[in-house]
């Protein structure tokens, strides 16, 4: 017998991995993006480029990546804002993680309609569970219901109400 066996000694499937859509590739690549622009302040060009060079970005939605990394930068200043009504602190004294997920969220939510808004919220949740702090997740999914809630309230009152 291969692979993994229960008590009564018989097989059982391996577990499968899990397949990253493009898209979801490309968002974890923003991410990186947004903690390089944070962290260190790199320049849109420095971070495309370098990005572009690493391991399995040749799987990412090139330009749904492109879109999203510079649509955030070039509106964090309104996306800072408009996030800071639904923090408990100011946007500074978040973690780089959970600034870039909040900032990616929001960029979506306000300008990539064609995006329901409960798959932008799961992606930063998963993005945020990946590479943020234990509980942060939680954090985040909060700040994005509640934003949803403002700037997709017809969407988001219809899932609610059960129909998606």
């Amino acid at each position: 017998m291969s692979g993994p066996t229960t008590d009564a000694g018989t097989a059982r499937p391996a577990p499968r991995k899990a397949v990253k859509s493009p898209r979801r590739r490309a968002r974890e690549f923003v991410l990186q993006g947004l903690y390089q622009w944070l962290v260190s302040a790199n320049e849109e060009a420095s971070i495309e480029a370098h990005l572009a060079d690493s391991e399995g970005f040749d799987k990412a939605d090139r330009d749904f990546f492109t879109g999203l990394l510079r649509g955030v930068l070039a509106r964090q200043g309104d996306l800072r804002e408009r996030l800071q009504a639904y923090l408990d602190r100011p946007f500074a004294e978040l973690s780089p993680i959970e600034a870039g997920v909040l900032l990616t969220g929001a960029y979506e939510l306000l300008h990539c309609p064609q995006t329901p808004y409960r798959v932008v919220i799961n992606e930063a949740i998963e993005l945020t569970k990946g590479f943020g702090g234990t509980d942060g997740y939680k954090y985040v999914n909060g700040v994005l219901d509640r934003l949803a809630s403002d700037v997709r309230s017809p969407e988001a009152a219809a899932w609610r109400a059960g129909r998606p």
